[in-house]
């Protein structure tokens, strides 16, 4: 459906505050706050959606001709693409060819308006385009421009092309991942992108509260490559000043054991963590082992983790032996810590997913009630909302070109250069 009326499509549970809301007197958190996603395949737009999650008004600018390939990656419905409701939530959707000359001088009108613009280029094509930053700045000095890619914009790799699974690889995600011996592993899904999008929205509200003290804005330089390496943990500084290589270890962990996946009785898998002394002193309790807490390696984390052999036989065996709700009720009432491995179909089902909203339903005028995950985190006075999914290609471009101030006559000659 191409329509330009976008608020209509919110429902009764897509605001995470915990409780029944009807009315909401402060408004959403980024409420004011104007975003500009140029950006394509998943980083840029996921910080753009995250944003306009919590109230940031998010246009969404494609090309005429070539969309968001996300429109049409994974599966889809009614020729409607799942993936796109999901990213596109809560944005308006325009188009703009930004090398042609209309479409360029429309995107500097729009810039002058805006709080934030998000794209992901390759370093030079804005250039390229004379929409660098200096134009950019020109138009809005108090504009922040979050330029993300996958190696940043400067280095011996800046202008390569390069996607998330790069990062995955490069960052050493992949090499200590999977079972001992066997290939590294990357992940099934945009790990390395998500990640990048939590931070590159992080970087724009930092960028934000800098500008409310100078005045001025800024440039982002977001390379997909260095979140995922910050979330890895302290590799660098283990190998730094030990010479420490984390090896594949599967599922196990060299910090602490048991830690692993366990089958039942049933067929069924759970997992299993001890990070805390108490935690795995409780485990070994109600398995039986309770002499297995004794030893004297058992004290640390690490000493557990070099006799995980032990330790996963002592608690994979009484788990074999009974079915998951058996295990599950007997961890929790040891205050141990377990949880079953859940499929998208046990997600749905789970009692606490549902207690936290955590999928929401929301109404979409091409597909009907609609499933998704709700906005990140909940707020107590200026929640989050999903608004409505993703839009059409160009559902609002007429729209927010009049709201810019441009004639009937000025959008027709954009569409007669091709610039719509």
């Amino acid at each position: 459906m191409n329509t330009d009326d976008n608020t209509t499509s919110t429902t009764r549970t897509s605001n995470r505050t915990g409780t029944t809301r009807t009315a909401d007197r402060t408004g959403p958190a980024l409420d004011g706050l104007r975003v500009l996603d140029l950006a394509t395949l998943f980083a840029g737009p996921m910080a753009a959606t995250l944003l306009g999650d919590f109230g940031a008004e998010v246009i969404k600018v494609e090309h005429p001709r070539r969309p968001d390939p996300s429109r049409g990656h994974g599966p889809a419905r009614q020729g409607v693409g799942l993936w796109w409701k999901v990213l596109g939530r809560n944005k308006r959707t325009i188009t703009l060819d930004l090398s042609a000359p209309g479409g360029r001088a429309t995107l500097l009108r729009l810039a002058a308006t805006a709080d934030v613009v998000i794209e992901n280029f390759r370093p030079g094509t804005l250039e390229k385009w004379d929409l660098g930053w200096p134009e950019l700045s020109a138009a809005n000095p108090r504009l922040v421009l979050a330029r993300v890619t996958a190696f940043g914009q400067f280095g011996p790799y800046a202008h390569r092309p390069g996607f998330g699974t790069l990062a995955e690889a490069m960052s050493g995600f992949a090499a200590v991942t999977g079972e001992p011996g066997a290939p590294p592993t990357l992940p099934p899904f945009g790990l390395a992108d998500s990640i990048a999008g939590l931070a590159t929205a992080y970087a724009v509200l930092t960028a934000l509260a800098a500008r409310e003290r100078t005045g001025a804005g800024q440039v982002v330089d977001m390379a997909i490559i260095e979140p995922i390496l910050s979330v890895l943990g302290p590799h660098p500084t283990w190998y730094d000043q030990l010479g420490y290589v984390q090896e594949r270890t599967g599922n196990r962990s060299a910090n602490n054991a048991p830690r692993n996946t366990y089958r039942t009785a049933d067929g069924s898998w759970v997992a299993v963590s001890t990070s805390a002394q108490s935690v795995a002193e409780r485990v070994l309790r109600l398995v039986g082992r309770p002499e297995l807490t004794e030893e004297p390696w058992f004290a640390t984390g690490a000493g557990r983790a070099a006799h995980a052999d032990v330790l996963d036989e002592a608690v994979g065996s009484w788990i074999a032996a009974r079915p998951r709700a058996e295990v599950l009720a007997a961890f929790e009432k040891a205050e141990a810590a377990a949880a079953p491995v859940q499929d998208v179909r046990d997600v749905l089902a789970d009692p606490q997913y549902q207690a936290l909203d955590t999928v929401t339903t929301v109404d979409d005028p091409d597909l009907g009630p609609l499933r998704m995950q709700n906005v990140l985190f909940r707020l107590s006075a200026t929640p989050g909302a999903i608004r409505w999914a993703g839009r059409p290609h160009g559902a609002d471009t007429e729209a927010v070109l009049t709201e810019l101030g441009l004639a009937p006559a000025e959008i027709a000659a954009l569409r007669a250069e091709g610039a719509l």
